[in-house]
């Protein structure tokens, strides 16, 4: 809270009301020898006018730089009202929703955004949220192997071009758990995964394949032919998504004959805002026949005997919280105070407004690639389509022209050459739609001059 609430007169009736003589007799059962009476290196207490202009301070040192990075978390424009929102008591200190009849509120905006997440991923079924993208996916591949009973090997196919945050923590959490994480190259012309690349494993006990779509590079995979072919080879397909590439793009529950099997990412752009790496949110999505293996929380709807609307945690028992050996997960955090924000924001933007984010988002990085790959020395390193990001390929190391922007307050993108060396100097630009043409330009002019002076050092 912004403030402490208690006069010295309330403290007093407070201790007179539970018969203390002071609130240091309430700690007097903590031994001396365990407890210290200053804190060296604190300073004294402030006021609020000194405290306040001490953090403004502090905000103008970290500055506020131009922005050109992607690479799995991303810039958008959020609403006032979705924080202004979100941050009422009623879901800012709301606990977990065990007893329906209190919670109604909260139980009926998790039932809204999950609503609003099997439409936008064309699915049947969708939980609560996550604790992020990345632990997504490893509750995908966990989620897939209880799913696709018929397989036994355990075999998770996972393209080289899928984040390599969202494969190292896939490994870090379900491969001591017995299941085998499988790469598969991609294509170096176009940054995809080609469908022949599963041509080898035809025959082979998979349980299930990855597709991150757009991928790492901001590439567009040939969705229907890959999904296609991982069910024809029996293997269950899990979709690692963009939630805002959606508005413009299929959703994966129509991708190929079938649609994909298993739908997870990362809810950042959906009203998050970027803050020194977190909070994000993790979303699941997924088939019906399948929504009893999938793990987080799963509100429904129901009517009571006078016909009204009521909600409810359902399809799991309170085990799945609090008994680890009956829990589908025990890692399935949800974030349910970020899950409020995506509902607001999704609610305010709705399918119109957010295709419009995407539709600007795509342009504003068209436009950008298109400027900086007029530069001598620069060119697009794929050739195929992309969503908001891209990757260049250029003749000088990416680190230096990365320090000259920086020194211009301008973060010029992501280097890819610790995650990808076989793209030599690479570099990950992305733009949304809070870029304005003056952004690029400024952009592409530092970008020209930094080129120039990494040229001649």
């Amino acid at each position: 809270m912004p403030f402490i609430p208690h006069t010295e007169e309330d403290v007093r009736q407070m201790l007179e009301a539970i018969g203390a003589q002071s609130i240091e007799e309430l700690f007097d059962e903590i031994p001396a020898t365990l407890r210290i009476r200053g804190l060296d290196g604190v300073p004294e207490a402030m006021r609020e006018q000194e405290i306040g202009r001490l953090m403004t301070a502090r905000a103008h040192a970290d500055g506020r730089p131009l922005s050109f990075l992607g690479g799995g978390a991303y810039e958008h424009h959020i609403p006032a009202a979705v924080w202004a929102i979100a941050t009422r008591g009623e879901f800012y200190s709301a606990y977990t929703p065990y007893q329906a009849e209190a919670s109604q509120g909260t139980l009926q905006a998790i039932y809204e955004f999950q609503t609003m997440m099997a439409s936008l991923t064309g699915m049947q079924v969708s939980n609560a949220s996550l604790y992020d993208g990345a632990s997504a996916l490893a509750e995908a591949a966990l989620m897939a192997v209880r799913a696709h009973r018929r397989s036994k090997s355990q075999r998770i196919l996972v393209p080289a071009n899928v984040h390599p945050h969202y494969r190292q923590t896939a490994v870090t959490t379900a491969g001591q758990q017995g299941l085998k994480f499988e790469s598969l190259p991609y294509d170096p012309r176009g940054g995809h995964l080609a469908a022949e690349g599963l041509v080898p494993y035809a025959g082979q006990d998979v349980t299930a394949l990855v597709i991150q779509h757009p991928n790492v590079f901001g590439v567009l995979e040939d969705v229907d032919a890959l999904t296609d072919r991982a069910h024809a080879q029996g293997a269950l397909v899990i979709a690692v998504v963009n939630p805002t590439s959606l508005a413009l793009l299929k959703p994966p529950g129509e991708w190929g004959t079938e649609g994909a099997d298993i739908v997870v990412g990362e809810g950042q752009p959906l009203g998050v805002p970027l803050s020194s790496g977190g909070p994000y949110f993790g979303f699941m999505t997924t088939r019906t026949e399948y929504a009893r293996q999938m793990p987080g929380r799963i509100v429904g709807r129901t009517v009571d005997l006078a016909g009204h609307a009521g909600f409810t945690l359902t399809l799991q028992a309170r085990e799945q919280h609090i008994r680890r050996g009956k829990a589908t997960s025990n890692i399935c955090t949800n974030q349910g105070l970020m899950m409020t924000a995506a509902t607001i924001y999704l609610s305010m933007m709705g399918p119109q407004g957010l295709a419009r984010v995407a539709r600007t988002s795509h342009a504003r990085t068209r436009d950008l690639v298109a400027a900086l790959a007029r530069l001598p020395g620069v060119r697009p390193a794929f050739d195929r389509p992309f969503f908001h990001e891209a990757v260049l390929r250029l003749e000088q190391p990416v680190g230096p022209l990365l320090e000259q922007l920086a020194a211009g307050d301008i973060l010029g993108g992501l280097d890819l050459g610790a995650w990808y060396p076989e793209l030599g100097s690479s570099l990950l630009v992305c733009a949304t739609e809070t870029k304005s043409d003056t952004d690029l330009e400024r952009y592409a002019g530092a970008f020209s001059t930094a080129l120039s002076a990494v040229r001649a050092a």
